[in-house]
């Protein structure tokens, strides 16, 4: 069949979906990814798939840019007849989902995190509630990255219940990522690294990892406490450069910029933290877990799913720095034993829950049911 994907950048294609487009392709499917024109674009083609750029403003709610959004789905459909539809991220699955409904498309749709419209309830929360009502009324399927979410819009009546399911998030590669034990304190000569990986947002709790940090380095002047991520300037949540570099130049924390590959920063870790407001399923911790690095978050739809408290990492509470020092004060006070069992522990659960193979096998048995009932 020809899958089309529309999602929301091209890194996010290559970060996050590049298995599941080399399985499909595999598979014998044509793959067309759709997706804003970015940096990343130019590696789709090594995917095996086709890449079509597409304007799409990400944020807010804007009647005149969506409308033209809308007529640019309608083309785009129009041009490529796609057989079926999968959809990432807010736009593409509320005007995607329209449109494909519009032209009879089989719709695959996955919420990957319902972001800060659903941490902050406004008329625009109400807004985007009642589109997600309408566009996912004729999904095939609506996949979900952890069941409050879930649970959430089938409340809501955003989505019918015998059409939703859970996915393990997007799932890690856990060849990519694979096992390193963590250095022993002696061989490390002390030092000892948080990390945090995450786009430079607000949403992400980056200002209480910061005010967190700055307690820890008063007690414990050896830790060193890292930001791995991209300044994302057209994001309202978004932290500015300059903010960041008052807090090196106060020697709160260190900025790594950003990376292609994270993988060699999380090894270099000692522990990965995400004291995130609400996620769907967080990439950075399940590819910190892969690799054995124990964990930080916050008890929040998302990330209690991925950190089990006192197994493989420590859970805190959401927007409270204090909270977030006391854990990470928790985290130094291990022996390296008990951060090694912890890192072994994390990667055992991703090893049984969270393997890619398990989100692409999922997708290519929905697949196959919809091409069953398109011969039929």
């Amino acid at each position: 069949m020809k899958v089309i994907i529309i999602i929301n950048a091209a890194w996010n294609l290559v970060n996050f979906r590049s298995g599941l487009i080399r399985a499909l392709v595999t598979e014998g499917h044509e793959v067309v990814a759709v997706a804003p024109y970015d940096s990343y674009a130019p590696q789709l083609d090594a995917f095996g798939c086709r890449y079509v750029p597409l304007r799409m403003a990400n944020q807010g709610v804007n009647p005149v840019q969506d409308a033209w959004l809308i007529w640019r789905f309608l083309k785009l459909f129009h041009d490529e007849k796609p057989d079926v539809f999968l959809g990432y991220t807010v736009k593409p699955n509320v005007y995607g989902s329209f449109v494909a409904n519009l032209v009879g498309v089989p719709v695959v749709n996955n919420i990957t995190g319902l972001g800060a419209v659903f941490i902050r309830e406004s008329w625009v929360t109400r807004l985007v509630c009642t589109l997600y009502r309408h566009a996912l009324s004729h999904s095939h399927k609506v996949f979900f990255q952890n069941s409050d979410d879930q649970r959430l819009f089938i409340e809501k009546g955003m989505v019918k219940p015998d059409i939703s399911d859970l996915l393990p998030g997007s799932g890690v590669d856990l060849q990519r990522f694979s096992y390193v034990p963590l250095v022993s304190g002696k061989d490390r000569k002390k030092r000892f690294r948080f990390l945090l990986i995450a786009r430079m947002l607000r949403d992400k709790g980056v200002g209480e990892y910061v005010a967190a940090a700055k307690i820890i380095r008063d007690r414990f002047p050896y830790v060193e406490c890292c930001l791995l991520g991209f300044v994302d300037v057209e994001n309202p949540e978004a932290i500015s450069g300059s903010e960041i570099d008052v807090w090196v130049a106060q020697g709160a924390v260190r900025y790594l910029g950003v990376r292609d590959d994270v993988r060699g920063e999380i090894i270099e870790a000692d522990c990965v933290v995400l004291p995130s407001y609400r996620e769907g399923t967080p990439r950075s911790l399940l590819e910190a877990a892969a690799v054995g690095r124990p964990l930080i978050a916050t008890d929040v739809p998302g990330c209690r799913e991925v950190v089990e408290n006192g197994k493989n990492g420590f859970l805190c509470k959401v927007k409270d720095a204090q909270s977030l020092a006391e854990n990470m004060s928790s985290m130094l006070l291990l022996s390296d034993d008990e951060r090694h069992h912890m890192g072994l522990y994390g990667r055992k659960k991703m090893e049984r829950q969270y393997n890619e193979w398990f989100v692409i096998k999922r997708y290519i048995k929905v697949l196959d049911q919809i091409a069953h009932t398109m011969t039929n």
